[in-house]
């Protein structure tokens, strides 16, 4: 079976469009003022993002002048999705993951600590989640047992990505096109490539999905993965993420966290 972390940072580095793009370069400035200053712990991002963050910084300080040009962003997301080097510790647990498991660790951590400010009795409410130890992403996994919870990890925030696309009801043939090249050219076998297919012919099932999804990290994690996998600039995919916060009880303040972390109006 495919190694879904190297697929999915495969798909960051080059199957996102011009807005996933600017969105991820948001998302790694913000998480670079918010959590970079940190020494890892229950403060900090942790070495794996903050080894992100120390490879992004320089190359999003030049890109940032012409984000969109060849050598601009694209290669900043080269850089730090690219899989292995030492900005990221394996493909398992690199760029892609680091990057989307540290913006849902800190919309968490916040949505938390504003709810239990204002809650009754200092408790969140549900979907809040207050996040205080970090997650798989944000540390290396400990065996094998942790390396198969962070690949299924991979393979629900690409399921994710692949679901927002077909939520205008079908997958065009140049969308189509373009992510099964992506994926012969991360080196996905035969039995990937069949996971693939079938994801693609699958009906959108929503409820289905959702039931899949084990956690608080992972929900935000799908969310997050979600904007940036298309323009969101139709009634269906804002009806879709809508509907996949209600169903995986993301709380609007958590929704909210995400959405000015990667630069996005709710």
């Amino acid at each position: 079976m495919a190694n879904f972390g190297d697929l999915l940072g495969n798909f960051m580095r080059s199957g996102v469009g011009q807005s996933g793009q600017v969105r991820a370069q948001n998302a790694l400035r913000d998480l670079q003022a918010g959590l970079g200053s940190g020494q890892g712990g229950q403060g900090g991002a942790g070495g794996l993002l903050g080894g992100l963050l120390d490879a992004a910084k320089g190359g999003l300080s030049s890109a940032s002048q012409n984000p969109l040009q060849a050598g601009g962003l694209g290669a900043v997301l080269g850089s730090v999705f690219g899989g292995g080097g030492d900005s990221v510790k394996g493909a398992l647990t690199g760029g892609a993951l680091a990057m989307l498991a540290g913006v849902a660790f800190k919309a968490l951590s916040e949505a938390g600590q504003a709810a239990g400010a204002g809650g009754p009795g200092g408790a969140a409410p549900a979907g809040t989640g207050g996040a205080s130890a970090l997650p798989l992403g944000l540390k290396a996994p400990e065996g094998a047992a942790e390396r198969q919870v962070l690949d299924n990890k991979a393979r629900l925030i690409l399921k994710g990505m692949i679901n927002i696309a077909k939520s205008d009801g079908q997958v065009g043939l140049d969308e189509l096109q373009r992510i099964i090249g992506k994926a012969e050219a991360a080196g996905l076998d035969d039995e990937g490539k069949d996971w693939l297919m079938a994801e693609l012919a699958r009906p959108l099932d929503l409820s289905a999905f959702v039931a899949e999804i084990p956690d608080q990290e992972t929900a935000a994690e799908v969310y997050a993965a979600s904007l940036l996998a298309v323009e969101v600039n139709t009634p269906e995919e804002r009806d879709y993420l809508r509907q996949l916060a209600e169903r995986t009880r993301r709380h609007p303040i958590v929704v909210q966290h995400i959405h000015q972390t990667m630069g996005v109006a709710a």
